[in-house]
């Protein structure tokens, strides 16, 4: 009987006695299974030809560091107005991610992907693919560090054989930086592939992302191409006072099969901060009919429901504020020019009767506030499974030493391996130059989006065949 066979038999023995329930597979010999009476997902591996269970961890080696008694204006004062991506920034303000398996946690809710696939009506399909969206955006509610820059040839692959998908992501560009990312269902059912390309602002307290580079979602069933572009995101407080995010902007999501098209305006928190994390939108379908609208807030739950129904909630809404100014003047607030105070969160979203729901947040960990407010998916990205480090490409973002030090919590020791990483990096593109050679990238090419038209990194294939003879020494 060789290995598989063992694993098969252990697993099924183990079901049967009702201890685990059979989750997926992990290269052969390393599944993920549910523990029944924990519900905590383990790893199984065969040591001497006998199978063994290791729970997956649930929180990181060691909590964040504090930030209180750092300061990065010296750094940023003489950075207002300017693009931040060639600045070095003091490795506190980091979280222990690579921007690589940031773009990973867009795959955090894949469930609606595959919703979408099984539905038979496109407007159906066009409001899940839209829940998708902001599920995507989801994670970075006060995730205030900020993830390493990826090194050039730097990747990331995530098989999540539970949520049906496999992920692969490569740096191919240093300057400027683009992050090129390749999903693919297990089943076939979807693509999901994307180049990003945040560019980084300074604007006096705060720091902007603008997120350029367009993303596409295929589902296979129904012949569909869905595009769109991430919004706008904003770190406040960088200077002084308590960091907050926001995300405003207007999303466009395209099917370019069907010529419906989604409208999203993630709004700006306004003076009063009433508008904070709120998403409106609606669905118009080829002939721009509004077939439905879509409200609620990327930090908690998105909404569909009929148009007029919506229209007549708000004429109501209006009313009534009007009445309520009518009763009491508002007093003008205040100037702080020191920190942009973040606005007391309101209410819950207040659900229009007749309406929807197609997305809620999931619940993060009680912990997370001390692990960089990492969510449960977050905290397993950077896990180094036993018998993993055999498998992986040696460009993959676990092996890096830096980010597996400051993890870890040794700061200095991650200083100083960042340090020599880019010093590193710095000395292989003089060598380049020198001989007069371009870089070439390992698993995408620079091609042209079928559906955009646009410039984007396309997936060439062959990663997951395991040939990693010719990849970079970049560690």
């Amino acid at each position: 009987m060789n290995n598989e066979d063992e694993f098969f038999d252990a697993v099924t023995a183990a079901t049967k006695n009702n201890q685990y329930s059979f989750s997926f597979i992990y290269n052969l010999h390393i599944c993920i299974v549910l523990h029944v009476g924990t519900l905590k997902r383990c790893v199984c591996m065969f040591m001497n030809g006998k199978p063994f269970f290791c729970p997956l961890r649930s929180s990181l080696p060691a909590p964040m560091f504090s930030r209180n008694d750092f300061s990065i204006w010296s750094i940023l004062k003489k950075c207002i107005g300017l693009e931040l991506s060639k600045i070095t920034m003091p490795i506190v303000f980091n979280e222990p991610l690579s921007f690589l398996q940031r773009i990973s946690e867009y795959m955090e809710h894949t469930y609606l992907i595959q919703k979408a696939c099984s539905q038979s009506d496109s407007i159906q399909r066009m409001q899940t693919v839209a829940a998708f969206a902001v599920s995507a955006v989801a994670s970075q509610w006060d995730r205030t560090g900020k993830p390493f820059n990826p090194l050039l040839g730097e990747t990331y692959e995530l098989t999540r054989e539970d949520q049906g998908f496999r992920l692969i992501s490569e740096q191919v560009s240093h300057h400027p930086p683009i992050s090129a990312f390749h999903t693919e269902s297990l089943t076939g059912d979807f693509v999901f592939h994307g180049s990003i390309y945040p560019k980084l602002k300074f604007w006096g307290k705060s720091v902007e992302a603008e997120p350029k580079g367009t993303i596409t979602l295929e589902l296979h069933k129904h012949k569909e191409a869905y595009t769109w572009t991430n919004p706008f995101c904003c770190v406040h407080n960088i200077i002084l006072g308590k960091l907050w995010i926001e995300q405003y902007g207007t999303v466009e999501i395209v099917n370019h099969s069907t010529g419906e098209k989604c409208v999203l305006n993630f709004k700006p928190c306004g003076m009063f901060g009433k508008e904070l994390h709120r998403v409106e939108g609606y669905i118009q379908d080829k002939s721009k009919k509004k077939c439905c609208m879509i409200y609620g807030k990327w930090t908690e739950c998105m909404w569909s429901v009929d148009p007029q129904v919506y229209e007549a909630h708000r004429k109501l809404e209006k009313k009534g504020t009007t009445d309520t100014r009518k009763q009491k003047q508002e007093e003008p607030e205040a100037v702080n020019e020191d920190a942009d105070e973040m606005p007391d969160v309101q209410e819950t979203v207040a659900v229009i009767p007749g309406s929807t729901l197609l997305w809620r947040i999931s619940s993060r960990p009680p912990h997370s506030a001390e692990m960089y407010n990492f969510t449960n998916f977050a905290m397993t990205l950077n896990e180094l499974e036993p018998g993993m480090e055999g498998v992986l490409a040696p460009t993959d973002c676990r092996l890096r030493p830096d980010i597996r030090a400051m993890e870890n919590g040794n700061i200095d020791e991650a200083s100083s391996e960042k340090e020599r990483l880019e010093e590193k990096q710095r000395a292989a593109r003089k060598e380049r130059a020198k001989d007069d050679e371009e870089w070439s990238t390992r698993w995408f090419q620079l091609g042209t989006n079928p559906y955009t038209g646009s410039q984007d990194w396309l997936y060439t294939g062959g990663y997951f065949d395991r040939k990693y003879t010719d990849c970079p020494d970049i560690y």
